[in-house]
């Protein structure tokens, strides 16, 4: 299954992706924006053990952002259970050289439709760290609105920061 954008693809994580993986997700500029489970230093061990279990989802719900051929970012839906199973949280990140180029918005745009289409979800979340400003503007072209300000909510790097919360509700 891919998902074709004007800019590149979305498709399942499979083996041969190891090594773009760690080239672009093994920065640290990625890292402090997104959870601690994604490590970093990321190593080829972490490539392994993500695309072991990214690989075996069905139907998948993580995505390598492929540009030219190569792995050069990822976005996935976490999705709700009990009582919040009709939604659905969204993740992304992408490799430092391709910012800027409207890759992220395209893929969440790509994502959001599919999520949609897919699984019995209302309502998509994503969740972004005070100071980056970017992020939240991928999320806004891409039609989330900024539904609340967890003040204080997340800690990260030995700081504890507000995490905005965007929301897009199924149309």
């Amino acid at each position: 299954m891919e998902l074709k954008l004007e800019r590149g693809t979305l498709r399942p994580w499979r083996v041969g992706d190891q090594a773009s993986l760690v080239r672009h997700a093994n920065n640290r500029n990625i890292s402090r924006n997104l959870r601690d489970r994604f490590p970093y230093p990321y190593t080829a061990g972490d490539a392994d053990a993500w695309i072991a279990r990214a690989s075996a989802e069905t139907p998948p719900c993580n995505f390598a952002i492929v540009v030219d051929g190569a792995a050069v970012g990822g976005i996935g839906l976490e999705l709700g259970e009990d009582v919040f199973r009709r939604s659905a949280e969204v993740g992304y990140w992408l490799g430092e050289p391709f910012w800027g180029r409207g890759i992220a918005t395209e893929a969440l745009r790509a994502t959001t439709e599919y999520a949609f289409a897919t699984f019995d979800v209302c309502r998509l979340t994503a969740g972004v760290f005070e100071w980056n400003s970017a992020s939240a503007r991928v999320l806004e072209k891409a039609g989330y609105t900024l539904e609340s300000r967890g003040r204080l909510a997340v800690i990260k790097d030995g700081r504890t920061i507000d995490r905005l919360l965007y929301v897009l509700i199924r149309p």
